[in-house]
């Protein structure tokens, strides 16, 4: 509605400010719970890391959970069928404050994954002789164990999907507090009674996927008891809403190609070192993997609450508020992402000294840093991706997907038998660098939304000056004691990153949300 006077102007001025502040603040409120939930996941973690897996695992029963996992997870990405995206993108036409059915959105959010995993069950099971073939020399181990890859996967889908109907609800931390805490618990409780041999080996996979089991559900009743959800089809709306339906196969359509090749791609470096080199390498890579994930962790909070904000705003076409929020999370994303790397990389030694048989594990030193990088590109990125994946130009992601896999296979194929674990690293972030190029090309290019600002150059100066002082330091002033070389270290560099952060205000937002917890405090 147009402000036809100065007042009205001035009334609506305060009510889009307002309307700013309170979607800002639910972003901000939940990314909190959110990431407090996903980083005591991240401590359990460690923990099961660093001192139960390291210590009473070898490095080939840890490459078996890891390739199993890896696999459903594929598998997942494949029987969506483009759902999670479709949850943000379309929510929005369904929705209705008088309909708590919401037309019957959520029954479909429920049979389109069922009818994709079992169309891609019946493909994994006819790909079982060359799977056989490609990992049996290296990795027979994982052969053993392969129709344990299907419960896991259909436990492992319905703990997402319900967890992305909690998110357009705006309700991430109860569903994230499951799969990060949750899960990983069970993880822990497996490990251990592996460890102890309470469990052999088939019963150990068998825990892996009742802990998936469990947690899915678990929001399974979580989110019916939210009170919005009715799982009843609304045919009626469908019929008089032909053009959206055709609107949500034809993106769903783009979304399934494209998950052929995006999903696959963050899973081939696990697949390559499996198949290349065998499952105790990739254990040590999966090690190594754990590490530099935790970088990227941030984002999974900022996305799962922002996505929907983006998606509403692209449907208005209201590119100022779109772009205002995709500049607000990669700058925070790319702040705190840096932050994380610098934690683990300053300290790097420290860590490979005190974990349980470190020296089975510091082969993949130059790994983490280089899966680190690849973390940080791609969870700065992440928002850019969503944009696109939520535009017009959605299309687009399936040839950029391809792209992305194309250039990890090649790469994969060709480094791993020159430089071994590193190589499958540097296949990861060159990939994702030729990925992220071209996302940002068209966002800028084409939707003319710009996802960066001067600050990100800022941040990314920083992060650079910080590496090479610590680069110099190690090389030149080398302290004997690992303990007092990293303590010394952290306090210098990390420290010193933090207050020309806090005070260059190089994230806004971080310096607003510190200021309100200590004004809470005090």
């Amino acid at each position: 509605m147009r402000c036809r006077n100065q007042k009205e102007q001035l009334r609506c001025r305060n009510k889009d400010a307002a309307a700013d502040v309170t979607a800002m603040g639910i972003i901000a409120r939940q990314s909190l719970r959110g990431t407090i939930a996903t980083y005591t996941g991240v401590a359990i973690g460690f923990v099961t890391t660093f001192f139960v897996l390291t210590r009473f695992l070898t490095a080939e029963e840890i490459g078996l959970a890891r390739v199993l996992i890896d696999s459903a997870t594929l598998l997942v990405g494949l029987a969506q069928l483009g759902s999670m995206s479709s949850i943000i993108r379309f929510f929005p036409y369904f929705k209705s404050k008088d309909n708590h059915n919401h037309h019957g959105f959520f029954f479909w959010t429920l049979v389109i994954p069922l009818a994709g995993f079992v169309l891609f069950s019946v493909v994994f099971l006819l790909c079982r002789t060359p799977i056989e073939q490609w990992f049996g020399e290296k990795s027979p181990l994982f052969v053993d164990y392969y129709y344990f890859v299907l419960p896991l996967a259909f436990f492992m889908l319905y703990e997402a999907v319900f967890e992305g109907n909690a998110n357009v609800l705006m309700r991430i931390v109860v569903p994230r507090a499951v799969r990060e805490v949750g899960v990983r618990l069970g993880l822990l409780v497996s490990y251990l009674l592996y460890a102890f041999r309470w469990l052999s080996m088939d019963g150990f996979v068998v825990a892996l996927c009742v802990t998936y089991a469990l947690a899915s559900l678990i929001n399974i009743v979580y989110v019916c008891r939210i009170g919005q959800l009715r799982f009843v089809p609304d045919m009626h709306f469908l019929r008089d809403n032909r053009p959206l339906v055709r609107s949500y196969l034809r993106y769903m359509s783009f979304l399934v190609l494209s998950a052929l090749a995006s999903v696959f791609a963050p899973m081939l470096s696990s697949f390559f070192v499996t198949a290349k080199m065998g499952l105790n390498y990739t254990g040590i890579f999966a090690i190594a993997t754990y590490m530099a994930v935790m970088v990227s962790i941030p984002y999974r909070s900022l996305t799962a609450i922002a996505s929907p904000q983006l998606a509403s705003a692209l449907k208005e076409h209201n590119l100022t508020d779109a772009e205002h929020l995709m500049q607000q999370v990669t700058n925070s994303m790319l702040l705190v992402g840096s932050l994380i790397f610098l934690l683990i990389w300053v300290n790097i030694d420290l860590i490979f000294h005190i974990l349980p048989n470190g020296e089975t594990y510091v082969a993949a030193k130059q790994t983490v840093f280089v899966l680190g990088l690849a973390q940080l590109l791609m969870a700065t990125v992440q928002v850019s991706v969503a944009a696109l994946t939520y535009g017009a130009y959605y299309g687009l992601t399936l040839v950029f997907s391809l792209v992305l896999t194309l250039s990890a296979i090649l790469l994969n194929n060709y480094l791993i038998p020159i430089y071994g674990m590193d190589g499958s690293a540097w296949s990861n972030l060159l990939s994702y660098i030729c990925y992220s190029v071209l996302i940002t090309g068209v966002v800028v290019g084409k939707m003319r939304l710009s996802p960066f600002c001067k600050t990100e150059m800022k941040t990314l100066v920083l992060l650079v000056s910080v590496l090479v002082i610590n680069f110099l330091l190690v090389r030149f002033l080398p302290i004997g004691q690992v303990w007092v070389s990293s303590i010394v270290r952290s306090v210098v560099l990390i420290g010193g990153f933090c207050f020309i952060a806090y005070k260059g205000q190089l994230s806004v937002e971080i310096n607003a949300l510190l200021h309100s917890l200590f004004i809470r405090r005090h």
